[in-house]
């Protein structure tokens, strides 16, 4: 089929590595120091790793390649996380779903935390409820946070809500998918970037889903990326 995909030009690549860490898919691999499109069904044509590349070495082209294949990388990324940390649902029940006590000592630096403002711009939040089309929509950078994340990670206001636009959902708790509604307010909105915060356990990755499809409904280039936050409360691929 003819569809949009990358270009690297081998010229230009200087093999820092950085369009193969920002590929959000895994297409892109280094090869004796070269970045290559090692797998060409692994590209989605979003383009993550156009604004990570310091040379100006990729591009798009329009050309025949294989389709982009969703369960293929759905599979690689699953397969990635069973060899770097269980996360796979035991025989005993989803691991977003066990229980456990967190202690934490009440430091004087945990006191002061506590009477941080609000950075929330806008109301409402929930991605269900908030309209597909607002002013305040334009120009913004957009936050999509699993509503738990707020709660696992201490300074999720200053890191992640500030300067942000904020939806959040449940894929776990919510009806239905998320999709429909994030694929309209980004293409009805010139949205400038896009952050999805989610949490490690495997049922977050259905808003992980939602606005990379949202995304490619939308046909447009947005920078986009994505931050894990462990179920104790830290950032996993900082």
């Amino acid at each position: 089929m003819i569809r949009k995909i990358i270009k690297i030009d081998e010229e230009k690549c200087n093999g820092c590595g950085a369009c193969a860490n920002a590929c959000h898919e895994g297409a892109i691999e280094m090869v004796s120091g070269k970045a290559k499109l090692a797998r060409e069904h692994y590209c989605d044509g979003l383009g993550d790793c156009l604004p990570a590349c310091p040379t100006g070495a990729i591009s798009f082209e329009e050309r025949e390649a294989p389709a982009y294949d969703e369960q293929a990388v759905l599979m690689a990324k699953a397969q990635k996380i069973a060899n770097d940390k269980p996360h796979s649902c035991p025989p005993t029940g989803c691991p977003g779903m066990t229980s456990k006590a967190i202690n934490r000592p009440l430091t004087e630096k945990a006191q002061e935390s506590a009477k941080i403002q609000s950075e929330l711009m806008q109301w409402p939040c929930q991605i269900k409820l908030v309209p597909s089309s607002a002013p305040y929509f334009e120009r913004a950078n957009l936050l999509i946070a699993a509503d738990c994340t707020a709660y696992a990670y201490g300074n999720f206001h200053q890191d992640f809500i500030k300067n942000h636009l904020t939806l959040i959902g449940c894929p776990k708790l919510d009806d239905g998918d998320y999709t429909q509604k994030l694929t309209q307010i980004i293409s009805q909105n010139d949205i400038k970037s896009v952050i999805v915060v989610r949490m490690e356990v495997p049922c977050c990755g259905g808003i992980e889903r939602a606005v990379k499809q949202a995304l490619i409904n939308s046909g447009k280039f947005i920078p986009w990326q994505i931050v894990t936050i462990s179920t104790d409360g830290k950032i996993l691929n900082d």
